[in-house]
């Protein structure tokens, strides 16, 4: 989601794979018939601006966020409301944090690039286990049942919990049109609602087609967020309350995070 920036070389400037550029810039959206929204603000929350937000999720009415970036990466427990700490775990320095869910009680939190998974206690935050994970590892979700994965690519990957066997991917398409860059996940109501890297909008996907059945923006939010502070990068988590039936959403060193109604 990430992670490398502009490099000026002899021959020009030349893009890579690049989730954690703040020079960035925001690919240009193709026409599309899919019902397009803005959401309402329901309010504004407090968010760690050291967080280069890669998961979110609301567990017992707390978010559970983790934080990405080599020598940065954490995962921490905290109050929606007033943004207080109430749990935290650093990474070694050698892992990148990325994607995180919650199912049957562990917390799984996938890595960037190091080809590991963690498994934690959701409770304690006690490591229960790692698990070998083959590819890059973005964003993740889970449907019950197993856990729902990206790596930036157009699908999303079905795995089994416990071993993280790959069970089926799921394409994901836009009027026919693979939709790119597929980063953080919230599975809702049927649905999985996907962040795009450099991109102001959550996409609604039908995971048992791969269509992109509603697009929401966002980029009024970020647009905001980037006169508070300049420093702010892009668009990253969705959470969702299932009690008040509100999402969560903020970005990468956003100094906030906003309660929304789609």
């Amino acid at each position: 989601m990430k992670h490398y920036g502009f490099l000026l070389t002899a021959l020009g400037f030349l893009l890579i794979g690049c989730n954690n550029s703040e020079n960035s810039s925001t690919p240009e959206t193709p026409a599309s018939s899919v019902p397009l929204s803005t959401p309402s603000v329901v309010s504004t929350l407090p968010h760690d601006t050291s967080a280069f937000t890669e998961g979110l999720e609301f567990y017992d009415s707390t978010l559970l966020e983790s934080g990405g970036n080599y020598g940065r990466s954490k995962l921490f427990q905290y109050d929606p409301k007033t943004g207080k700490v109430l749990k935290q775990v650093k990474l070694e320095d050698k892992y990148f944090g990325e994607g995180i869910t919650v199912l049957h009680d562990t917390l799984y939190q996938l890595t960037w690039k190091e080809g590991v998974a963690f498994l934690y206690d959701v409770k304690t935050f006690k490591k229960i286990k790692e698990l070998p994970f083959k590819g890059e590892g973005w964003g993740m979700t889970n449907d019950g049942k197993n856990l729902i994965v990206s790596n930036g690519s157009s699908s999303l990957y079905y795995y089994e919990p416990g071993t993280l066997k790959l069970l089926k991917v799921v394409n994901v398409t836009e009027n026919g049109t693979a939709v790119p860059n597929v980063n953080e996940l919230e599975y809702i109501d049927g649905y999985v609602y996907a962040n795009q890297w450099q991109y102001d909008y959550i996409v609604k996907i039908d995971p048992s087609s791969g269509n992109v059945v509603a697009k929401y923006d966002l980029g009024g939010l970020h647009d905001s967020v980037k006169k508070i502070d300049p420093n702010a990068d892009v668009l990253n988590g969705i959470a969702y309350n299932r009690s008040t039936k509100k999402f969560y959403v903020t970005g990468k060193n956003w100094p906030q995070m906003y309660e929304i109604q789609l």
